[in-house]
């Protein structure tokens, strides 16, 4: 009987938790207001992107974010991260289970934003567009172009299969859709584009949301000076970083029938980071001031970022600069934000969270602990093998000229080129065509690196009679945002020329994508000096917990931990640490594989630590 009493009052706080959960509310934008349930609201929202955080860990930056008092989460939809290969969807692996997510967030009493582009920018690889577009002859992205929207619909109806049903006029916790994504800046950068054909692009975006089943409330989000090409006709603008609060209301007002409501859909209370660039800090007395004024203004906002994650494999992407050509993105996304890369609270958490405790006066939940931290000691290597030695073992793809990642039918990793030289040639070697970091060997020897981020395109090179020209190229990351991210094949893109001739004939290119832990097996030697090497490690552990690989002895590379791809380090830092999330370790026995790039010295170990370490420039590292 006491099991069976026991039995029903289960049963009984189940049935009232999922009516609770599932309660259906409404929300809509009216006169001038967002409204909630028939009552003006304000939105305070942040930021946090799904798929850059693991998913045991969503639930615990959610509450993070309800326990800093804010009501909402906003979140992009990667499209390359949805869609894995050409046709192959995948919304249910670890952390691209959106419509989980989309849940937890509504468990959390949080409401949601979703932001799915098509184009996200976001410092995410290629704005988050899938790197086989490109292959398309007949495609422009970013355009009122028929194969590219065409593209975009497949997409967004994927998409909403996942998530229709989670909007608030369905019963979820989804109150606002994004039309596109900062499209103003682009209308502004691609003036040869006709803003009638720039218009028409972004309205056929706003129609095939609609046409999937998007039933709230749309909006467009753009600096406040961009809204002439960024706004679409009956959609809510809001503006990105503005902190002026006369100009949120002048700017929208213009846009929107001279009325509300008013949202700075990002708020940024830090920023993006470079590699071979400071890591960004932000004061945390600027956003508390700058929140204080949006309160008391009665203005929404969203934190870009709240929590920013991490850039997980080769899921960073890059800026486009004049004096750099290329800036890539480091790993970590941790953005300065008030919760850390490893969900922690930090002073900036802190203070914001007491200021919206003030001017909300609501009892907060508490503050979640932090993640155990644990150190990993000194794991030493017991295999490794010279890259060359793996590549004899494999079959090239040949051709007369240097093929691109894309016409290889990769998306990202490295491509080794090689070239085998019957007679001498020496000279200047010029690779403009590069895209985007090179190691360059003749006979195995290391002679020179070519860098698109320090605009280092050119060497001399010394080739004698029969030789062999090698050279390994990396994709560090496609272009997320500007003009230029129409211009995204990686590779070699143009031809090679040595002493004002093109090498032509005889190339053979072969493809390392590391799109898995490499396998050791297929070499026969261990890892050498100058040459970029493999190496693997196993470590045991009593307890699992959040680290940090500390990188900071290395030269350039990526780890894998029990076959996650942790991402990029780079010895020029800032960042020397990557962060390995304790859901990805286990008790007992565990692998760690490095591959590493430059190897000037050949390494016995490598090891964690409890701290991360993102601020440490070396500019006298490397080039």
């Amino acid at each position: 009987m006491k099991n069976r009493s026991i039995g029903i009052l289960i049963l009984f706080l189940l049935v009232n938790y999922t009516a609770f959960s599932q309660a259906k509310h409404t929300f809509e934008v009216k006169d001038g207001n967002f409204v909630y349930d028939g009552k003006p609201i304000q939105i305070h929202s942040g930021e946090m992107h799904f798929a850059r955080v693991p998913k045991p860990y969503w639930r615990h930056r959610l509450k993070m974010m309800k326990a800093m008092g804010l009501n909402t989460v906003a979140t992009y939809v990667f499209w390359n991260n949805q869609e894995t290969a050409p046709g192959v969807w995948d919304f249910k692996t670890d952390s691209r289970d959106i419509a989980e997510f989309v849940r937890t967030a509504q468990q959390e009493g949080l409401m949601v934003i979703l932001r799915p582009g098509p184009y996200a920018c976001a410092e995410w690889e290629f704005g988050g567009y899938p790197w086989w577009l490109q292959k398309n002859k007949d495609l422009v992205i970013r355009n009122n172009n028929k194969a590219f929207l065409d593209s975009c619909r497949i997409y967004i109806n994927h998409l909403a299969e996942q998530v229709k049903n989670l909007q608030i006029t369905h019963g979820g916790p989804i109150i606002m859709v994004q039309a596109e994504n900062e499209f103003g800046s682009y209308v502004a950068q691609r003036k040869d584009i006709p803003l009638e054909q720039h218009k028409a692009y972004s309205m056929a975006i706003k129609q095939e949301l609609i046409d999937a089943g998007f039933d709230v409330p749309l909006f467009t989000s753009d600096g406040s000076w961009l809204l002439e090409g960024g706004s679409i006709k009956g959609t809510l603008p809001t503006v990105n970083g503005e902190d002026n609060i006369n100009k949120i209301h002048e700017t929208v007002n213009k846009y929107h029938d001279n009325m509300g409501p008013y949202m700075v859909a990002e708020f940024y209370p830090g920023w993006l980071d470079h590699w071979g660039e400071d890591f960004v800090k932000v004061s945390t007395k600027e956003v508390v001031d700058q929140t204080d004024k949006y309160l008391k203004a009665g203005i929404s906002f969203n934190y870009y970022m709240i929590h920013g994650g991490t850039n997980f494999g080769f899921t960073s992407g890059a800026n486009y600069d004049e004096n750099h050509d290329i800036q890539p993105d480091i790993t970590s996304y941790d953005y300065d934000a008030p919760i850390s890369e490893a969900g922690w609270e930090t002073p900036k958490y802190d203070s914001l969270r007491k200021e919206i405790q003030a001017y909300t006066h609501e009892k907060l939940p508490p503050v979640p602990a932090p993640i155990k931290t644990i150190e990993i000691p000194a794991a030493s290597f017991d295999d490794s093998a010279d890259l060359f030695s793996l590549v004899s073992k494999m079959t090239p793809v040949e051709n007369d000229n240097p093929m691109t990642f894309e016409d290889l039918n990769q998306g990202h990793g490295y491509v080794l080129y090689r070239r085998k030289f019957n007679q001498p040639i020496s000279g200047k070697l010029v690779l403009n065509g590069l895209r985007d970091y090179a190691l360059i060997y003749v006979n195995g020897k290391k002679v020179g690196e070519l860098n698109r981020n320090t605009k280092t395109y050119t060497m001399d090179i010394n080739i004698p009679f029969n030789s062999t020209l090698d050279i390994l190229v990396e994709n560090m990351g496609r272009i997320n945002y500007g003009s230029q991210i129409t211009q995204n094949f990686k590779g070699i893109i143009s031809p090679v020329i040595i002493a004002d001739q093109e090498i032509t004939g005889n190339w053979k290119m072969y493809k390392l994508p590391m799109s898995s832990t490499p396998d050791l097996e297929k070499g026969k030697k261990g890892a050498v000096a100058d040459h970029p090497a493999i190496y693997h490690a196993q470590f045991n552990l009593t307890e699992a917990g959040d680290t940090f690989v500390d990188m900071s002895k290395w030269g350039k590379g990526i780890v894998f931990v029990n076959g996650h791809n942790l991402g990029r380090y780079w010895k020029v830092g800032p960042q020397q640490t990557l962060y390995l999330p304790g859901c990805w370790l286990k008790k007992g026995e565990n692998d760690i594989t490095v591959f590493e790039q430059l190897n000037d010295v050949v390494h016995a170990d490598v090891n964690a630590v409890k701290v991360p370490v993102l601020d440490r420039l070396n500019t006298n590292q490397g080039k």
